[in-house]
């Protein structure tokens, strides 16, 4: 019996990776009768048929999982915007980075394609980000090959998932840290102004000790999964100052000697808050599923 990692799952092969060597992997019947399906990320035990084929018969236990894209044991997520082509949209980080906070997962965020901007762009943008790098996320604004290389060998370590809307350089900076793949990268429609979708499976690439999930970009986000409760310690700067809120379970919409309320435009971005505005009314008036 052997164990190893799931790099790659596709047409109902798991492709494993052990102790060096790759191992295309069929998954036991047990699962489906247990309704449990092997993901990409996890750790598995298996167990060898001949010389590159074998059987999953366990998996270990995980940390955490996402369902689209599904990767379990995530130590990092990559939130990718591009500064131009798409446009650079504060509201989309917001969504991206309180989804990834839903899972309890670090999220990090990478802007790509600085070389469009011109200096005052630069300027403008990089004060925004100084205040995402003041309430604790990781963030980088890069452009050239080089910066790309820097910025993976440095932030990327354990398994990390890429997100963010096609065409915002996903395959690129797989590319950059792996040339050798060669991914296709998008082409932005001039039209919608959204990137084809040109990435059909996940699979964990391997960058130095470290895996990097290029996964199907997409523009639409659900959060069907965060109450209101949830959506609040989504945020971290409100995190930091609710215990000075007058009420326990404050919401921070309507309830007097609200702290979030106090600091905002002060401490908090007033974006930020307007966008946790509008995230709690959808979750507000969002149409019960049965």
């Amino acid at each position: 019996m052997r164990e190893g990692l799931i790099y790659k799952a596709l047409s109902g092969f798991y492709y494993v990776e052990s102790e060096g060597m790759s191992f295309q992997c069929r998954a036991r019947g047990v699962f489906r009768k247990r309704g449990l399906t092997p993901l990409v990320g996890d750790r598995v035990r298996f167990q060898i048929e001949n010389e590159t084929d074998g059987y999953i018969t366990e998996l270990l236990p995980r940390k955490n999982e996402l369902v689209r894209p599904p990767v379990a044991n995530i130590d990092q997520v990559l939130v990718v915007m591009s500064a131009k082509e798409p446009e650079f949209s504060l509201n989309l980080i917001d969504k991206f980075l309180v989804i990834v906070e839903s899972y309890d997962i670090t999220p990090s965020l990478v802007v790509t394609k600085k070389d469009l901007l011109t200096p005052d762009e630069i300027s403008f943008l990089e004060n925004k980000l100084d205040y995402y790098r003041s309430i604790g996320y990781q963030t980088h604004l890069i452009s050239n090959l080089e910066d790309q290389r820097v910025m993976l060998d440095t932030l990327v370590t354990g398994i990390n998932v890429l997100s963010g809307q096609s065409g915002v350089g996903k395959s690129s900076l797989i590319n950059a840290a792996r040339p050798d793949m060669n991914l296709e990268t998008g082409v932005i429609s001039n039209a919608l102004n959204r990137g084809k979708h040109t990435t059909r499976h996940v699979e964990l690439i391997r960058n130095g000790k470290a895996y990097i999930a290029d996964t199907p970009g997409f523009s639409s986000l659900e959060y069907a999964h965060i109450d209101k409760y949830m959506l609040k310690n989504c945020f971290p700067e409100f995190v930091a100052v609710e215990q000075n809120c007058k009420y326990r379970e404050c919401l921070h919409v309507n309830e007097p000697k609200c702290a979030v309320k106090e600091a905002v435009g002060d401490t908090i971005l007033e974006t930020r808050y307007d966008h946790y505005l509008q995230m709690m009314n959808e979750i507000e008036t969002r149409k019960v599923r049965y």
